[in-house]
């Protein structure tokens, strides 16, 4: 059975919100600066919220292969530990990220079949973290917040060299069965504790945090 398991809640938008992810013990909150997503938030939006976060829970930043204007944007203004890369960014594009803005730098895979996995191999030699997630549709607007789950079968008894965490369709009920199947000591949940595309519910929050028993130490 998998044991300290950490928590991310990605996408918030509201002070609340960032309160009840800070409440229910997450390590890690995560504010998406892409536009197509519900949960998309501007710079000053996520200053102020991340000013809220108190020390010890991790601030990521999603982001969509952004370029380097934007990425100066954002961490010129945003207090961040971490930047989180969700579209097409290469390895190459992910070393060159880490070395300009001297932050950590978490990778999203996309995994549909087992042909993906060579993929986590590849972004574990450059990454600081990966991110598990299930590949999206094609034709989606959204890579990933789709609600959508592969098959968790794939990554069991396999392990990387690099922390990681597991995405895609988690909710309070399947939280611990995911950990298990996988071996994965990191979720990361968003569509999962919402009621509507964006709106965070608190009490789905404490739910998932919850479910996967005392929180690990705080990261800093």
């Amino acid at each position: 059975m998998t044991s300290a398991i950490r928590t991310k809640i990605c996408g918030l938008t509201t002070a609340d919100g960032v309160a009840a992810a800070v409440d229910a013990g997450a390590a890690y909150v995560g504010f998406v600066f892409f536009a197509k997503s519900p949960r998309n938030v501007d710079i000053e939006t996520a200053r102020n919220l991340a000013a809220d976060v108190p020390p010890g829970v991790c601030k990521v930043a999603l982001v969509v292969n952004a370029d380097d204007a934007t990425l100066d944007a954002i961490t010129d203004r945003v207090p961040l530990d971490m930047l989180q890369l969700h579209g097409s960014e290469t390895p190459e594009r992910v070393s060159e990220i880490k070395a300009r803005y001297g932050l950590p730098v978490m990778k999203a895979v996309g995994i549909r079949n087992a042909d993906d996995l060579t993929q986590i191999d590849v972004y574990a030699e450059v990454a600081d973290q990966l991110l598990i997630d299930a590949k999206a549709p094609k034709g989606a607007d959204l890579p990933g917040g789709n609600g959508l789950a592969f098959d968790w079968s794939l990554l069991s008894g396999r392990r990387w060299p690099r922390p990681w965490m597991l995405a895609g369709g988690l909710t309070p009920d399947n939280a611990m069965r995911a950990a298990n199947l996988t071996g994965a000591n990191q979720l990361d949940v968003s569509s999962g504790v919402e009621t509507a595309p964006g709106i965070k519910d608190a009490d789905k929050i404490a739910a998932f945090v919850a479910a996967l028993g005392p929180q690990p130490p705080k990261l800093f």
